[in-house]
């Protein structure tokens, strides 16, 4: 009872540091690693800040063959801003009513914990990995940099796991791929003139074709979406290409034609297409239309980790599952974690988040976890970490 009183204690404590960007709880959380390692856990500590401010910080663990591919065991510690007058309790004090209400909590905090407190839990018992274990806590301008340092070619990765997502259902959602996104803003230019008037060959006559063809598109991969899987199952926002129009700029008066107009959108693509061929038709489409096209992000790789006999990381980890009589669903994630730069560099990652029949609260007010979901996670990856680890 202690020991779960301690696990739970350090866990608030985590959740309490406001790790929002821009903030000093980063470099905080980064401090505070490296002060409670030593009389806490036997791992080698690392802090880098590939950008300033953003420090990524490795915790190892040899394993008994230091020869073999090591496990990540990646989490981001940063967590979206908060609108404090939507919250019942105050979002960075971890206040307890049966639930644990934090910002962070679900993600993905209670992951990153779990990790540490699940090899707390594996060296009190004596045990030794085979690989190595390395869990890195950073983000967005942490993996990027991090897949292209020296430091991450030391680990010689050889698979990783990752945040998923909570389901309200029973089923464990495993991530083995995501979608990819793609912001793009077509920028027409034409004649102007009064408002009054007959003008032609106007910017805004360039551009409505340009918005028709995409929405036509959206509406088309909607309709996908809507209609079962041959087996009746139904589909997931990983199996399509999401299109929203997400900004839309022109005019300077009401009277007057405006010179230039500007539609940008924010697409998800599902890593079943081409994404460079994807790539090429929206420019065609602005080149046809006489239009210029911008792309504000585009990720180009859509590589997927395997979920069969062939990998033997998901062989380990799939019979941990059978082992606990847990219901397995694989989709696609429907928007970008850190995994995508792993995969690029050649490491399969599987995302997942040990969140059943529990609400989605991603960004959301009033995010929480429950003690019990934080302890059974705890006994989640201590399982999964030895089985991932123990793979010849």
């Amino acid at each position: 009872m202690a020991q779960v009183k301690a696990s739970v204690s350090r866990f608030i404590e985590y959740l309490r540091i406001k790790t929002v960007p821009a903030q000093p709880g980063l470099r905080h959380m980064s401090q505070r690693s490296s002060s409670n390692r030593p009389q806490s856990l036997s791992l080698g500590f690392q802090s880098i800040e590939y950008v300033a401010g953003k420090p990524v910080v490795i915790l190892t663990w040899p394993g008994t063959d230091p020869s073999l591919p090591s496990i990540i065991l990646n989490s981001h510690t940063d967590v979206v801003p908060v609108f404090e007058e939507f919250w019942d309790y105050p979002p960075f004090e971890a206040a307890r009513d049966f639930k644990i209400y934090a910002r962070g909590s679900q993600d993905m905090k209670i992951v990153g914990h779990c990790y540490l407190e699940a090899v707390r839990v594996l060296q009190e018992q004596g045990r030794r990995l085979t690989a190595h274990a390395a869990s890195e806590i950073g983000g967005h301008d942490g993996m990027c940099k991090f897949v292209e340092s020296g430091e991450f070619k030391a680990l010689n990765a050889g698979f990783a796991l990752d945040e998923g997502m909570a389901n309200p259902g029973n089923d464990l959602r495993v991530f083995y791929g995501e979608r990819a996104p793609c912001w793009v803003k077509f920028r027409a230019r034409g004649n102007v003139g009064h408002g009054s008037q007959f003008i032609e060959d106007t910017a805004a006559e360039k551009l409505t074709p340009i918005i028709n063809h995409l929405m036509e598109f959206r509406q088309a991969q909607f309709d996908i979406f809507k209609t079962p899987n041959s087996d009746g199952s139904l589909r997931t926002l990983g199996d399509v290409t999401t299109t929203n129009l997400t900004l839309l700029e022109s005019g300077v008066q009401q009277n007057v034609v405006p010179e230039s107009a500007l539609a940008g959108f924010d697409i998800r693509m599902t890593p079943t297409i081409d994404y460079i061929e994807f790539r090429k038709g929206l420019e065609d489409l602005g080149k046809k239309h006489g239009a210029e096209v911008e792309f504000a992000q585009f990720w180009d790789d859509n590589t997927v980790t395997k979920t069969d006999a062939s990998n033997p990381f998901w062989t380990a980890f799939s019979g941990v599952m059978a082992d606990l009589g847990i219901s397995v669903f694989k989709e696609i994630f429907p928007a970008a974690t850190d995994s995508r730069y792993l995969r690029k560099a050649g490491v399969p990652a599987l995302g997942v988040t040990p969140l059943t029949n529990a609400p989605i609260l991603l960004h959301d007010h009033n995010e929480f976890v429950t003690e019990s979901e934080f302890l059974n996670g705890i006994d989640f990856y201590a399982k999964v970490i030895q089985a991932v680890a123990d793979v010849e």
